[in-house]
Order: structure tokens, then sequence, then C-alpha cells
């Protein structure tokens, strides 16, 4: 049975936007290579944290949502562990009114986009 999880990262400010584009893209090819299927991806950019961490303020904030079997977050933890360009990470599963959630969202997303 596929569960419905949302992660968010954030990877250390001193990468250029080719860096963080392509540290983004692993994470989505071991998703993708573990079976999960990508629903949405919102990139938050450059943001100041709460307090320092490893030194540094600020960080890149990149959010994925997935569809996906529950071994595969342990597969995707494990590469954010082993990856230095990660601070921070954070996955968890969408109860059903989360999930309702996220799609309401992601429709006004959509809406701005378009208007």
């Amino acid at each position: 049975m596929l569960n419905h999880y949302e992660t968010v990262f954030i990877l250390t400010p001193v990468l250029s936007d080719a860096q963080m584009k392509e540290a983004v893209e692993k994470f989505k090819d071991v998703l993708k290579d573990s079976g999960a299927t990508i629903t949405n991806e919102e990139n938050w950019g450059l943001k100041k944290l709460a307090y320092p961490i490893q030194k540094k303020s600020t960080g890149f904030y990149t959010l994925l949502q997935f569809d996906a079997e529950p071994s595969v977050v342990e597969a995707l933890e494990t590469v954010y562990r082993r990856d230095e360009r990660v601070l921070r990470f954070l996955t968890f599963r969408l109860d059903k009114y989360a999930y309702e959630y996220a799609e309401k969202r992601k429709g006004l997303k959509s809406k701005e986009k378009e208007g």
C-alpha cells in the first residue's frame, strides 16, 4: 500500500544554483528509482535559519511530496545523511487531513501561476 509523504530538506548555502539543482535531482532520482511517484515539488529558495547549523545562518529549502512504500523513506533518509550538502531534513507521512490540505495548497499554487 502506498502512503503519502512530504519531505523538506535544507541544503548548505555555499552551493551555486547548478549544484543545488543537481542535489535536488539526485534526491528525486532516489525516489523514482525506489518506485515512488513525486506529486509535487516546491523550491522555497534561500531562507534565514531560526538558529545557526554548522555555523551557517541561511540555507536552500526544498519540499517534495511523493507517494511511496514505507521502505522508500528509509532509503531516502540514508542518502540525506550521507550527503554533506544537507544541513537538515524532515520526512513525514501525511494523514488524510494533511493530504487534503496539501492537495488544496497545490491547487492554489497552480492558480497563482496561471493568474
